[in-house]
C-alpha cells in the first residue's frame, strides 16, 4: 500500500507578546482568531515564568496540554491533584464542566512551558474533569537511524501514547539528528501542525525554522498519511507534532472558557462565580526538599 504524502497549507511564525503580570516572557504560536483554520486546536502559548506564574484560575470546555520545555512546573487543582513536572514531562488536563487550577514555577525559580488548548465537541464539553501526568521517562519511544519519536497520545505504528483523550488527538515529540529524515505517520482525516522547538527543518519540502509552525490540512480520502521531516543544518531538530480530526462546530471563547455560543460562555461565568466549579483551593505550595 502506498501511503499518501501530505503537503503544507501554510507556515506561520510565533508572535512575541513579551512580559506581563504573570510571565517573564511570552510568545503566541497559535491563537483562536480563526478557529476554522486550526480546528480542533485553539491556542498554543510559549511561556517563561518565575513569579507569580498562573495562580488559581478556572477552565471549562477544553483540554489543556502542557509540555515542560525546561525548568520545573508546580501544579495543583480543585480535584486535589498536585505535584511537580520537569523537563520533557507533559500534563494533560480535561477541564470538562469545570476545574480550577494553578501552574507555577517550583520555588519561584523558572519554568519554560508550551501549553496547547484542544477543543471539545458540544456533547463532551461538560464531561467530568480529569488530570494526567505523562512523565517523559514513562512514555513509549521509537528510535531508529538518527531519529526519535516520543509518543504522547494516539498511535504510531505498534505503539500507543499513554494519554486518555476526550477527542482523538495524536501527539509526539520528534527529534532528528543532522541530515536524517523521518516520514511521520498521521491519520488522514486529521488536521496536523508541526512546531519547531529547535533547529532547522524541512517539512514536506519547505524550510521551517525554530519558532515557526507548519500546518497540514486533512487528507480525508486516506486512512493513513505521511509527512516528511528532515533535519537541516548541523544541530538536531526537535519538533512538536500534533494532529486531530476537525470538530466542525461553532466556537465561542471567553477568557478561560471555550463553548459553542456566547450564552454558554455567560453561563460558565455564572456557574464559576456561584461556586459550581468548587471552592478555590487553599492548597499550600510544595515543600522544598
Amino acid at each position: 500500500m502506498t501511503i499518501p504524502q501530505r503537503a503544507l497549507a501554510r507556515i506561520e511564525s510565533k508572535t512575541h507578546l513579551g512580559p506581563d503580570a504573570q510571565v517573564d516572557d511570552r510568545y503566541l504560536v497559535m491563537g483562536p482568531a480563526r478557529p476554522e483554520l486550526t480546528d480542533p486546536f485553539l491556542v498554543l502559548s510559549e511561556d517563561w515564568f518565575s513569579s507569580p506564574g498562573f495562580e488559581w484560575h478556572p477552565h471549562r470546555g477544553v483540554e489543556t496540554v502542557t509540555l515542560v520545555v525546561d525548568g520545573v512546573l508546580e501544579h495543583g487543582d480543585s480535584a486535589g491533584n498536585s505535584g511537580a513536572l520537569t523537563t520533557g514531562d507533559v500534563q494533560w488536563m480535561t477541564a470538562g464542566h469545570g476545574i480550577i487550577h494553578r501552574e507555577l514555577a517550583f520555588r519561584d525559580e523558572r519554568a519554560h512551558t508550551l501549553q496547547l488548548w484542544v477543543n471539545l465537541p458540544a456533547d463532551r464539553k461538560l464531561t467530568g474533569p480529569r488530570y494526567q501526568d505523562l512523565l517523559a521517562g514513562q512514555r513509549p519511544v521509537i528510535e531508529q537511524d538518527g531519529t526519535r519519536i516520543d509518543v504522547i497520545s494516539g498511535q504510531v505504528g505498534e505503539l500507543s501514547g499513554p494519554a486518555v483523550t476526550e477527542w482523538p488527538i495524536s501527539g509526539a515529540i520528534l527529534t532528528l539528528e543532522p541530515g536524517h529524515r523521518l516520514d511521520h505517520l498521521l491519520p488522514g482525516r486529521d488536521r496536523a501542525f508541526l512546531y519547531v522547538l529547535s533547529g532547522r527543518a524541512s517539512i514536506a519540502g519547505h524550510a521551517v525554522e525554530a519558532g515557526q509552525i507548519a500546518w497540514s490540512d486533512p487528507a480525508p480520502h486516506a486512512l493513513v498519511s505521511s509527512i516528511a521531516v528532515e533535519a537541516r543544518g548541523d544541530t538536531p531538530v526537535v519538533v512538536m507534532a500534533c494532529s486531530g480530526e476537525p470538530i466542525g462546530e461553532p466556537v465561542a471563547v471567553g477568557g478561560p472558557f471555550v463553548m459553542n455560543t456566547e450564552d454558554e460562555i455567560a453561563q460558565a461565568f455564572r456557574d464559576f462565580h456561584r461556586g459550581d466549579f468548587g471552592d478555590v483551593p487553599r492548597q499550600a505550595r510544595l515543600q522544598y526538599r
